[in-house]
């Protein structure tokens, strides 16, 4: 079913690549002499603007198939661990697809390609002593697990290089017979930048420097870069016209793009540092092998991840890096999600433990809101009166506001400061009272309210609400029961502790008896008497609460029952909130 669906989008595509002939071959000859300005495409408009970096401006987002969008995303190099500067562009991208598919009802067709063949690979095996084919087939799986635990959506399908050097090789020849690369004696295929003209430069001011010749190489220019490259001594190597070799990086892309989607293409994401020379490369390769104008119709970029303090991006070659699996081990992937959530996919961000501890004191706000929210509807949570009509006037209008703020470019921080309104003006409205005045519950306005703000955050990838997920493992829902058996017994031992026993109210002097005291006095006697033998159950309690407080378990004990939830940090998160 996915091959014949990827085959339908393809044939809608159009043509297969490949050399045109007659006046069209012209026309695009003409055209590679000069700068291609971006085409808004024909198709359907989807609804959202997007910031479209090879137009360098917000573009209306038009889909060649009405309600599918096809993708192709920039995969891992396969030779070592993936750090969180991987992570955020994908979690990042990953929320823009899920914005595409759940609000705006685009089924996405994405392919990532998978580079497991390349200098790095090759460099570190030999470090390992084992197969580049084994260290990249090690370092796939393990990016497949770090994406898993982080909650991003796999793609449509993976595509590995070295499953694709049949078609890269025949990709190159075509390229060649365009008059866009060249074979040296050498074994080494390039691309003729020179030859490209003012078309290259498309997502940057780059233009081929006709002084820039190459030094000690077999290029003809500097800028050329790599389609085929020679076989080296001890190195994988496959058979091509060209003699022995392996591809270049940027080619692999190309092909393995143009493969599945044909000569057009919706959308190209992937991190900034990627627009030049690799994004750049792609586009000149593709235009060039299928004689188009224009090749990738959107090509979004994340931002850089910084460690706090530094202007570098977050790399293996600066050392500075953390690994997604030793950062998953302090905090959780929601909290990774919402700290990404927080600004413009765009934009650079700054990585620290207090930009984390403000995305996990949102979610701790967003929990005990729907906490409360539940307890005023299972009326374990006395409140005054409700306006209905305000509550119901704010979800409408931050709806609204969600929606437009994801069509503006996805721009979920503001999609969440407006969740965090919405939130803020249903607490103003439960307002604890000690005592039932028998009002009528709103439960319906609140009930809206916490189905849209879980569904909302649930669409985007993370879970609120449900202590399962919080707990966590296969027994997780036996667990849960346990801890609400033993929070409903240490409720009923609080309560007793607590409670007076209708004599203790009622109590009256013997009459005649010497001394007596009066009814007042002995009933503050004898409640002082009960208060100090039930101290000690009301001390075990407080420790009960404490001792699981240290396990991330908060019980909160309300006016009529106690309720717990599962508090990420343990007692030092719980003073946190109480303090505040």
């Amino acid at each position: 079913m996915l091959r014949g669906a990827v085959a339908a989008v393809a044939r809608r595509r159009g043509p297969g690549p490949g050399p045109g002939g007659g006046k069209a071959a012209a026309r695009w000859c003409c055209g590679a002499a000069r700068r291609r300005e971006w085409v808004p495409p024909a198709g359907r408009d989807s609804g959202i603007v997007a910031y479209n970096s090879r137009s360098r401006s917000k573009e209306p987002l038009v889909l060649a198939t009405e309600g599918a969008a096809t993708w192709y995303s920039c995969g891992p190099t396969v030779y070592d661990r993936a750090h969180l500067g991987h992570a955020c562009s994908y979690v990042r991208f990953d929320i823009i697809r899920r914005i595409m598919t759940r609000f705006f009802g685009i089924e996405v067709i994405m392919v990532m390609g998978i580079t497991d063949i390349d200098d790095k690979i090759i460099k570190r095996a030999n470090e390992m002593n084992i197969s580049p084919v084994a260290l990249a087939r090690i370092y796939e799986e393990d990016f497949k697990q770090d994406m898993a635990a982080l909650k991003v959506l796999p793609p449509t399908v993976y595509i590995r290089v070295t499953d694709n050097i049949p078609q890269i090789i025949s990709f190159i020849k075509t390229i060649i017979a365009s008059g866009q690369a060249y074979a040296t004696s050498q074994g080494n295929v390039y691309f003729d930048v020179k030859s490209w003209g003012k078309r290259y430069g498309v997502l940057t001011t780059i233009y081929p420097d006709t002084q820039d010749e190459a030094a000690d190489t077999d290029k003809r220019h500097g800028k050329d870069f790599a389609l085929w490259k020679a076989a080296k001594p001890q190195e994988p190597s496959w058979a091509s016209p060209w003699g022995k070799g392996r591809p270049g990086w940027h080619i692999e892309c190309s092909t393995i793009s143009s493969a599945v989607f044909g000569k057009q293409l919706d959308i190209h994401t992937g991190g900034i540092d990627l627009a030049f020379p690799h994004h750049e490369n792609e586009i000149a390769q593709c235009e060039a092998y299928h004689q188009c104008e224009q090749w990738g119709n959107y090509f979004l970029h994340s931002g850089h991840l910084h460690v706090k303090g530094s202007q570098e991006k977050m790399s293996k070659s600066l050392k500075n890096y953390i690994t997604i699996k030793d950062f998953l081990k302090k905090f959780s992937s929601d909290q990774f999600r919402m700290f990404c959530l927080r600004s413009r996919y765009s934009s650079a961000v700054e990585f620290s433990d207090e930009s984390m501890d403000d995305a996990k004191h949102l979610l701790q706000a967003i929990s005990s809101f729907i906490r409360d929210g539940n307890a005023y509807i299972k009326g374990q949570l006395v409140c005054d009166p409700v306006r209905e009509d305000i509550l119901w006037e704010r979800l409408a209008n931050t709806k609204v506001t969600v929606k437009a703020a994801f069509a503006d470019d996805f721009d979920t921080s503001r999609a969440v400061a407006a969740i965090m309104d919405l939130i803020h003006h249903g607490n103003r409205q439960l307002k604890a009272v000690t005592k039932d005045a028998g009002f009528p519950r709103s439960s319906v306005v609140y009930g809206s309210i916490i189905s849209y703000i879980e569904g909302f955050f649930n669409a985007l990838g993370m879970s609120f609400g449900e202590r399962q997920v919080a707990l966590g493992g296969g027994d997780s829902a036996v667990l849960s029961n346990v801890i609400d058996e033993l929070v409903r017994f240490r409720s009923k031992v609080r309560h007793y502790a607590l409670a007076l026993p209708e004599e203790a109210a009622e109590a009256v002097p013997v009459e005649g008896a010497a001394g007596a005291k009066g009814p007042k006095q002995e009933q503050k006697e004898r409640r002082q008497q009960l208060m100090q033998e039930r101290k000690p159950l009301l001390e075990a309690c407080d420790s009960l609460r404490g001792d699981l407080a240290a396990f991330g378990i908060h019980i909160k004990d309300r006016a009529a029952v106690s309720t717990w939830e599962i508090v990420e940090g343990g007692q030092a998160e719980q003073q946190t909130e109480e303090k505040s």
